[in-house]
Order: C-alpha cells, then sequence, then structure tokens
C-alpha cells in the first residue's frame, strides 16, 4: 500500500511536469506570450519548486511523509481547478508558483517514503516508482492531443479531478512515523551539509534538471518552431519523451542489481549528450520523434538513481537530505529556463539555439559525475 501511495503521487506528479509544456503553445496564443514571458513562467514554477523542496525536507523528518504528500497535493488540486480562469501573465505566473510549490513537495514526499521503505533495493524501487512519472509525463500531452483535442481547459480539470481521488487515497492510507524520531535535531543536520558529497549530487542533479525539465516546457515550442503540427508536436513529447522515460526505468531496474548506481548514471550522462543533441538539429517529424524517445531512455534513470545514491549516504536525516538536492535541482530548471528564454528573445526561430543548453549541461554531468565517482570509490 505505502509502495502503491508513493506511484500514484508520482503518477501525478508526472502529469503536472507535463502540464506547462503541453498548455504552453495555447497560452502563447491566448495572451500572446513572448518566449520571454514564457521563460519567466516557466522560472516561477521552477520558484515554487525550489522552495517547497528546501522547506518540505525538515517536515518530512518531524511530522512524516503523509504530511507532506497531503499539503501538496491540495496545492496541485487548487491551481489545476483555478488555471482555465487565469485573466492574464501575472495570474498565470503565480499559479505557476503555487503548481510548482505543490509538486516540489509531492515529488520530495514520495521519495523519501519510496527511500525508506526500500532499503536492501533502494535504486531499483525509487526506478520502478518513478517509472510512473514517466506514464504520467505521457499521459497529459497525449490526453491534450489526441482525447480533448488540444482543449487544455478539459485537461486541466481532468488532472485536477484525479488528483483530488489520489489526496483522498493518501488520506486514509497508513504511513510510517517520521524518521526524524519525533523531532528535528538540528546537530544531526548539521552532519548531513559538512559532507562535500551531498553537494556533489546536488550539482549533479541540478544540471540533470536543466535537460529534463527543459525538455517537457521547450520542446512542443520548439517542434512548432520548426514547423511540424502542434499536435504532432504533443505526440512526439508524450509517446517520444514521455515513453521514454517509462521504457527506461523499466529497462534500468533489474540492471541496478547487478551494476553500481554510479556506473548507470555516467553511462545515462553521455547517451544524454548524444541523443539531445542530435533531437536538436532536426526538422524531419519522424527522426524528431525517434531522438527524443532515445534521449528519454538516457535520461530516465538519473533522477532516482541519484536519489537513492542521497538515500545510501545520508540514511538518517534522509528527507532532509533528499530534500535539499531535490532543491538543487528545481534550482537548474529556474537558471536554464531564464537563459533559455533570454537567449529566445521575442523570436521562437532561436529556440533551437538556446535549447543547445541541454546538451551542454549533459557534457558538464559526465565531469561530476567522475568526480562523485571518485569519492564514492
Amino acid at each position: 500500500m505505502l509502495i502503491f501511495a508513493a506511484i500514484l503521487a508520482i503518477f501525478v506528479y508526472g502529469m503536472i511536469a507535463a502540464m506547462l509544456g503541453t498548455i504552453l503553445p495555447d497560452l502563447s496564443d491566448r495572451f500572446r506570450l513572448t518566449p520571454t514571458q514564457n521563460g519567466t513562467i516557466a522560472f516561477s514554477q521552477a520558484l515554487g519548486l525550489i522552495i517547497a523542496s528546501l522547506g518540505v525536507g525538515p517536515l518530512l523528518d518531524s511530522e512524516g511523509d503523509k504530511a507532506g504528500l497531503i499539503l501538496g497535493l491540495v496545492f496541485i488540486a487548487i491551481v489545476l481547478f483555478s488555471l482555465p480562469r487565469a485573466s492574464g501573465f501575472r495570474s498565470i505566473v503565480l499559479l505557476l508558483f503555487v503548481l510548482g510549490c505543490g509538486g516540489g513537495i509531492v515529488v520530495t514526499g514520495a521519495n523519501a517514503l519510496v527511500s525508506a521503505v526500500s532499503v536492501d533495493h533502494r535504486a531499483t524501487a525509487l526506478n520502478l516508482v518513478n517509472l510512473f512519472f514517466g506514464l504520467g509525463g505521457l499521459a497529459t500531452p497525449f490526453l491534450s492531443a489526441n482525447l480533448f483535442k488540444g482543449n487544455w481547459l478539459r485537461l486541466c480539470y481532468t488532472v485536477a479531478s484525479l488528483t483530488v481521488l489520489v489526496l483522498a487515497f493518501q488520506s486514509v492510507t497508513k504511513m510510517p512515523a517520521p524518521t526524524g524520531a519525533a523531532e528535528f535535531v538540528l546537530a544531526d543536520a548539521g552532519v548531513v551539509f559538512a559532507r562535500p558529497l551531498l553537494y556533489l549530487l546536488s550539482l549533479f542533479l541540478f544540471l540533470y534538471i536543466s535537460c529534463e525539465v527543459g525538455v517537457w516546457n521547450w520542446l512542443p515550442r520548439h517542434l512548432v518552431a520548426q514547423g511540424i503540427a502542434p499536435t504532432r508536436a504533443l505526440n512526439i513529447l508524450s509517446l517520444g519523451f514521455g515513453l521514454g522515460l517509462l521504457v527506461g526505468r523499466v529497462g534500468v531496474s533489474p540492471i541496478l542489481i547487478h551494476v553500481s548506481a554510479i556506473a548507470v548514471t555516467m553511462a545515462a550522462s553521455i547517451a544524454m549528450a548524444i541523443t539531445t543533441f542530435l533531437m536538436l538539429r532536426t526538422r524531419n517529424p519522424n527522426v524528431a520523434a525517434g531522438l527524443v524517445f532515445l534521449a528519454g531512455i538516457a535520461m530516465a534513470p538519473v533522477f532516482p538513481t541519484t536519489l537513492a545514491l542521497v538515500g545510501n549516504a545520508f540514511p538518517r536525516m534522509s528527507g532532509t537530505a533528499i530534500g535539499f538536492v531535490i532543491t538543487c535541482g528545481w534550482a537548474g530548471l529556474a537558471v536554464s529556463s531564464r537563459i533559455i528564454g533570454a537567449i529566445a528573445g521575442d523570436d521562437p526561430a532561436r529556440l533551437k539555439r538556446a535549447l543547445l543548453l541541454i546538451p551542454g549541461a549533459a557534457v558538464l554531468m559526465i565531469a561530476v559525475n567522475l568526480v562523485i565517482w571518485s569519492v564514492v570509490h
């Protein structure tokens, strides 16, 4: 039941992670938003993710994972019911900030829950649970393109209703006591923050999130700018990237039983650098779909496997450690969104050049991974 509760929460988070990229073309047309404003909207969501992930760690350690999951899902439901009534750019920025807060709380709480109940096979369990992130990410653009025909209002209400159902399930599910043994011990937190490994893992996730969420938020707009139809662009995001994440996490789970987590993240970083660079070089929708799928497979193990490394390194105060590392990851989204939006400016055609930030970040991941490898071994 605990794993199922985490799966449902991660699935909802996957759906909202793909939400901005799915609805951004329609929002841009409706409110005449420029790429710079798109970048500000993505930044506001990232800022919410950062603040929530940073603050929720001590909450999880002192009050338990259940409190965090319920709070985060409440935020998500409120935003999705409110977003269709947004009046303009400023209200969208505010709502996406709150959506980011909800998402940050949910993803931290769900991964901390899995890390706590799957000690012996933490990396495998986290990858299996997070494959439902890929399923959620696949579902949002797929439903928008094929069931709702681009009607983003119906999409928001549908995902909001699903969130309420998941919230009800979390409310009646019995979860473990707080890992902080009823109090947040500042001295223990000091030991966590004194270890250089925490900051290396944080930097690694910072670079990774810049890549993954950059694809979720910007890929449809980039593909449309290359002359690909909006519906086809959403299906490439869904059946390409989302499905790639799902397939990759299914495939890597048995591998992690025999191969070290750090070796898997190294191989994934190399594959990311190659596939993301190539996917930005083509205008052919079929080639783009194939390369985006391969990029999804390459990225699939990185997030959960990195969190497994954090859980292994910090068994006590794990909520605080995981929350801090995830917070640094969301900072990558905030920074990359502003840079991408600034480079693209008011010209969607320049977005292709701006998105080269993604393979560039993947190359830096390789270098950081080598340093982590030397520390772990």
